[in-house]
C-alpha cells in the first residue's frame, strides 16, 4: 500500500530527473573549465555534480521509503559551451534559482495534500537551495570583480580548487 500521494510521487520522480540533469550539467561545466585550463573551476563543478547525485539518491530513497514507485526518465543533454567563465556561472545561478522555484512548488504540493512527511523531507531541499544559490552568487560576484584581471582569475581558480564534498552531500567550501 502506497503512503505517498500519486501526485507527489510523480512530482518527486520529475525532481529526480531534474537533479540527474543538474549532475550532468555540472559535469559539462567541469569539462568546459578543464578545456580552458581552469582546474579549480572544474573541481568546483565536479563537487557540485557529486552533490546533485547525492540529491538524486536522497529523493530516490524517500520515494521508496514512502511506498512510492521510482521511475527514471531520460536526461536531456546539457549545453557544453559558454561565452566565458562569468557567463557559465551566471547560467549556473539561473539554473539553481529555477530549481529553487520547483522545490518551492513541491513544498506547496505537499501542503495542499496535507502530506506532512513530504513537507518535512522537502524542507532540507529548501535550505539546501538557499546554500546553493548563495555559493554560486558568491563566485559570480568574484568573477565580476576579477574581469580583465588574469591574476585575480587565477587566484579564484586556486580558491575553487579547495572545494571538497562534505559527508552530508553539502560542500565543505563554497
Amino acid at each position: 500500500m502506497a503512503i505517498l500521494n500519486p501526485a507527489m510521487n510523480q512530482a518527486l520522480n520529475e525532481q529526480i530527473n531534474r537533479e540527474m540533469y543538474s549532475a550532468h550539467l555540472y559535469l559539462a561545466l567541469a569539462a568546459y573549465f578543464e578545456e580552458r585550463d581552469l582546474p579549480g573551476f572544474a573541481n568546483w563543478m565536479r563537487v557540485q555534480s557529486q552533490e546533485e547525485q547525492f540529491h538524486v539518491t536522497k529523493l530516490f530513497n524517500y520515494v521508496v521509503e514512502r511506498g512510492g514507485r521510482v521511475t527514471i526518465g531520460a536526461v536531456a543533454e546539457p549545453p557544453s559551451e559558454w561565452e566565458s567563465p562569468l557567463q557559465a556561472f551566471e547560467a549556473t545561478l539561473a539554473h539553481e534559482q529555477e530549481i529553487s522555484t520547483v522545490i518551492d512548488g513541491l513544498v506547496d504540493l505537499a501542503l495542499t495534500n496535507k502530506d506532512r512527511a513530504s513537507e518535512s523531507f522537502l524542507r532540507w531541499y529548501v535550505d539546501e537551495q538557499v546554500e546553493e544559490e548563495a555559493s554560486v552568487d558568491r563566485v559570480v560576484k568574484m568573477l565580476r570583480l576579477s574581469e580583465g584581471q588574469p591574476a585575480a582569475m587565477l587566484m579564484l581558480d586556486r580558491e575553487l580548487a579547495s572545494r571538497r564534498l562534505a559527508p552530508s552531500g553539502s560542500s565543505a567550501a563554497g
